[in-house]
């Protein structure tokens, strides 16, 4: 598969793209919310696929890497590949955490913790919301028109 265009939206594709999100979604991607525990549509998910942005459509996660982590939220052990996720420090609610954003366009994911599985140690603490699910065999969004690999279908 082809390397993914990691070059921001741009300011008209970007506004294009604010435009299509729900308040909810809107709240967590761009304002770095969260959603509530227990209530994401991908915590039971569990078919093969990717989970890409939901704001830009760059893939974030392999299926494979999802794990149930009793927390209430989508959690998996490691990105789709590596520069996909940017990592700030946040120290919000009198906490030290890791917030993780999507590497191209900046929207809030969740964050990143080290008390995960094996083989990372690590636990990405994804809120549905600021996902898309792309099934095995679909082929991926191309939000911004950027092609291959974009819209391309995913090994199935």
């Amino acid at each position: 598969m082809s390397q993914f265009d990691l070059t921001p939206p741009t300011e008209s594709q970007r506004r294009e793209l604010e435009s299509q999100l729900t308040r909810d979604e809107a709240r967590v991607l761009l304002a770095h919310g969260t959603e509530a525990p227990h209530c994401g549509v991908f915590l039971k998910e569990k078919r093969p696929g990717v989970y890409t942005c939901r704001l830009c459509g760059l893939p974030l996660f392999n299926g494979g890497s999802k794990f149930e982590s009793g927390t209430g939220w989508p959690s998996f052990t490691s990105p789709f590949a590596d520069g996909h996720l940017t990592t700030i420090e946040d120290r919000s609610y009198g906490m030290v955490r890791t917030e993780i954003v999507c590497a191209r366009c900046g929207g809030h994911q969740g964050h990143v913790f080290p008390d995960g599985p094996p083989p990372t140690g690590l636990r990405y603490c994804i809120n549905s919301v600021s996902l898309d699910f792309t099934p095995a065999g679909e082929p991926l969004p191309d939000k911004l028109g950027r092609g291959d690999p974009e819209g391309e279908p995913l090994p199935g």
